[in-house]
């Protein structure tokens, strides 16, 4: 299987500074593209280019002008009020490709903030993924139990739509899962990018389907590169005197569980067993609704 990892990511040596463009000046051709209805939903968002300041200063963005990010209050409304999702999701914003806003068909990025710890590396190469995946499946099967007490949609983990790959040089890691929900004829793409940091990890959620497998793949590599802790949260910046040291390891932010250690995330996970799979649902009646564009054929 190829590591999209291997390709030559191109180092970004030079420091944009930060610059927000209101709806109009995004998307020149906005009024060619929407419907009044639809451009009322954006037309108070915030797009923002260069560099980013993340999490109260935890983290930094850098985008170039192929990419553009939302701040966390214009993310939950995005979240929450034209994709569907429950006000119960955290964000610290999300990245979008340039050439797209929230309301088509591409994909979105979904920042949030782990702070369970230094989570130690050590035993990074040691897992065998198709044992993790097994673990997963069997996990997911006990899970969908409580979906049809509870009358949701059945989640099958059909396997990797991308292997687990760490980078030990960077401290990013990365994988992707192909989920098929019960009745839907595509299926799901949940593509995980985790930066290991001093105290948590950055959680980087690709929200998108199978079809944008190929375009996700594409733009990972710079994703990864324009993503970091800032001085003073780095990895490199761990002081074993004062900072606690992560119940998971590698395989655990994997397999999304503390893996034969402590069971602290256990409260985490009942929320995202009953909340987790509306984030991947896209709000298609809106799209087809207020979207001005064809098919041609």
């Amino acid at each position: 299987m190829s590591r999209i990892f291997l390709i030559a990511i191109v180092a970004i040596s030079l420091s944009f500074p930060a610059s927000s463009k209101p709806l109009n000046e995004m998307f020149p051709d906005i009024s060619d593209r929407y419907t009044e209805e639809a451009i009322v939903l954006l037309r108070d968002l915030d797009f923002k280019q260069g560099e980013i300041v993340i999490g109260d200063g935890i983290g930094l963005l850098t985008l170039n002008e192929d990419f553009y990010y939302l701040e966390p209050s214009d993310a939950s409304y995005v979240l929450t009020e034209l994709w569907g999702n429950p006000e119960e999701q955290a964000s610290l914003g999300m990245i979008f490709p340039a050439d797209f806003t929230p309301i088509d068909d591409s994909w979105g990025i979904n920042i949030e903030y782990e702070d369970i710890g230094y989570v130690s590396d050590e035993d990074a190469g040691s897992y065998d993924y198709d044992d993790i995946l097994q673990e997963m499946r069997d996990d997911a099967a006990e899970e969908n139990k409580w979906r049809r007490e509870n009358s949701f949609q059945t989640v099958e983990l059909v396997g990797w739509a991308a292997e687990p790959f760490y980078d030990a040089a960077t401290r990013k890691l990365y994988w992707a899962k192909e989920l098929a929900f019960e009745g839907e004829a595509q299926n799901t793409l949940n593509y995980n990018i985790r930066v290991l940091g001093r105290r948590g990890v950055l959680v980087l959620n690709f929200i998108a389907n199978m079809d944008q497998l190929s375009a996700v793949n594409n733009d990972v590599p710079r994703i990864l590169a324009m993503t970091d802790f800032a001085e003073g949260n780095k990895y490199s910046d761990f002081d074993p005197s004062i900072d606690t040291v992560a119940a998971v390891g590698i395989g655990g932010l994997i397999a999304g569980k503390v893996m034969a250690k402590t069971g602290i995330f256990v409260v985490a996970l009942v929320l995202l067993k009953k909340f987790w799979f509306l984030l991947f649902l896209p709000l298609l009646w809106l799209k087809s609704v207020i979207s001005k564009r064809r098919n041609s054929g």
